[in-house]
């Protein structure tokens, strides 16, 4: 049986350590060395000039804002009022929300249409306003003052 003795463990793990740490030293080196140049060849045709692409104009038609608030017959704010919004003449809505605790709201809608805003609070009557979007502003600010149905005060 052929024992080493510990002294030449140590020299040989020494040795190992040594040359594994040389080739990494060496391989970093290699790693971050400039590559070469090509090689230089003459152009024929010089590169034609890059152009940048135009910028297209955006096609999305800019917002118009309706906002506005909603009271009740007593002239207090009336939070949890139901609004709708379509287009003038069509049937269906297209936009919904309801008012905040202060009887307030806001919808953004594409400008250049007319709008029909309904108001809809259970026990009162419905209320209708027209917002016109074609005018070039960019917001319309309405008022209802809800009235219970039958004119009860």
């Amino acid at each position: 049986m052929n024992m080493k003795s510990p002294v030449h463990c140590g020299r040989w793990i020494k040795c190992s350590t040594a040359t594994v740490v040389m080739l990494l030293a060496t391989a970093i080196v290699k790693a971050q060395a400039p590559p070469a140049p090509p090689p230089a060849t003459p152009q024929e045709n010089p590169p034609a000039p890059t152009q940048k692409p135009s910028k297209k104009k955006s096609s999305r038609v800019p917002d118009f804002l309706i906002r506005g608030t909603v009271f009740n017959e007593k002239a207090l704010s009336f939070p949890g009022a139901e609004l709708r919004i379509r287009v003038a003449g069509e049937k269906k809505y297209r936009w919904e929300t309801y008012t905040n605790s202060r009887g307030e709201f806001a919808v953004r809608v594409p400008s250049g249409a007319d709008y029909e805003v309904l108001a809809h609070v259970k026990g009162f009557v419905d209320q209708t306003h027209n917002v016109g979007a074609k005018n070039g502003g960019d917001e319309e600010t309405v008022v209802f003052l809800m009235q219970p149905v039958g004119g009860k005060k």
